[in-house]
């Protein structure tokens, strides 16, 4: 696939300082980022902040961009890493764990139906601590894999994967806790 044509016309505009362009790239990835956004820091007012921001970013940083992949990822890369540096500011607490903890058992079955809604899995993702729901977006929902994590975050690759599996069982624990009340 040839990424550096997707939306290359737009991109293009965009250098040359089109607002049309400018307005029509931002319309295209604004609410997919603001999504990335809100699922990182859990609040609306900073997820804007951060849209924003990382938009501002993007169309002073556009000349950098390479073509190596579309400009949706590298959109989404600016987005993560200004979340990041966000929530480093607000002093995002990661566990180091020792080696005996990074191989706990999965408990997940993958044969078990899905009980519940997107919206109550969004609400129990929001509750949980920092590091884990970080950890958890970034590895099942944006797609990056333990190594990835590690280098943005400056944490191991197995701190990296202990928190994604603590997430998981607190995901649950919050999930079943959910179902017991209904």
């Amino acid at each position: 696939m040839d990424y550096g044509s997707t939306h290359q016309g737009i991109v293009e505009g965009c250098l040359k300082g089109d607002r049309t362009a400018q307005f029509e790239l931002y319309r295209l990835y604004s609410k997919a980022m603001y999504n990335v956004a809100l699922r990182m820091v859990r609040s609306e007012i900073d997820a804007e902040d951060l849209l924003q921001q990382s938009f501002m970013d993007v169309f002073s940083k556009l000349g950098t961009f390479r073509s190596e992949s579309t400009v949706g990822v590298w959109i989404k890369r600016i987005v993560v890493n200004n979340c990041i540096n966000f929530l480093k500011k607000k002093r995002l607490q990661l566990e180091e764990l020792n080696d005996h903890f990074h191989q706990l058992p999965d408990n997940h079955d993958e044969d078990q139906e899905c009980k519940f809604s997107v919206d109550a899995i969004n609400k129990a993702v929001f509750q949980l601590p920092d590091g884990y729901r970080v950890v958890f977006s970034l590895y099942a929902m944006e797609g990056y894999d333990h190594e990835e994590i590690g280098q943005i975050l400056g944490i191991t690759e197995s701190t990296s994967k202990s928190q994604y599996s603590r997430a998981k069982r607190k995901l649950q624990e919050l999930l079943a806790g959910k179902v017991m009340t209904e």
